[in-house]
């Protein structure tokens, strides 16, 4: 059961790693179910308190990975109308997964525009706006790609040090 649950927590860690950078994959939290997998074997004793700070990064980046294109809006000038915008880009990519990637790159981007240069009266800069939406986006890719590999690197060091618990050798 030990070497299932091995399995089952590897392959979690690794698509939660591949979801860090794919759409609607939640890669930390299939990450952080790795750990879970890998500490709920014979061989790895349950640690609860790693297991409930890791569980609280996983939901602080998921979180954050949602609102992080309108905050990027918000900081880089963007007004209200920019910020709704962007955020119902984000709404509408996760309910179009056939556009991938570019659907969470690039909706959330027209959104800020959109929404800049059509409800906003002032119309300073729409592209600066909607230049925040996508550098919020990146930032949150690269946080959960941070995250995810931090756990990838977490589940490697348990494994090694409970090897022989785990393998027999």
């Amino acid at each position: 059961m030990d070497l299932l649950l091995f399995v089952l927590g590897l392959l979690f860690v690794l698509v939660g790693l591949a979801g860090a950078f794919l759409p609607v994959v939640p890669g930390p939290p299939l990450s952080w179910a790795g750990l879970l997998l890998l500490h709920l074997t014979d061989a790895v004793p349950m640690d609860t308190p790693f297991l409930v700070i890791t569980a609280l990064g996983a939901a602080a980046v998921f979180a954050a990975d949602l609102v992080l294109p309108a905050w990027g809006t918000k900081k880089w000038g963007g007004s209200p109308a920019g910020i709704k915008g962007s955020m119902a880009g984000i709404l509408l990519a996760l309910f179009i997964p056939v556009l991938g990637v570019f659907g969470f790159l690039i909706l959330p981007f027209l959104g800020a525009l959109v929404g800049e240069y059509f409800f906003n009266p002032k119309k300073e800069n729409p592209w600066k706006a909607a230049m925040g939406s996508l550098a919020g986006f990146v930032a949150g890719t690269l946080l959960k790609g941070a995250l995810s590999a931090i756990y990838l690197y977490y589940f490697v060091s348990i494994v090694w040090q409970y090897r022989t618990d785990l393998f027999g050798f």
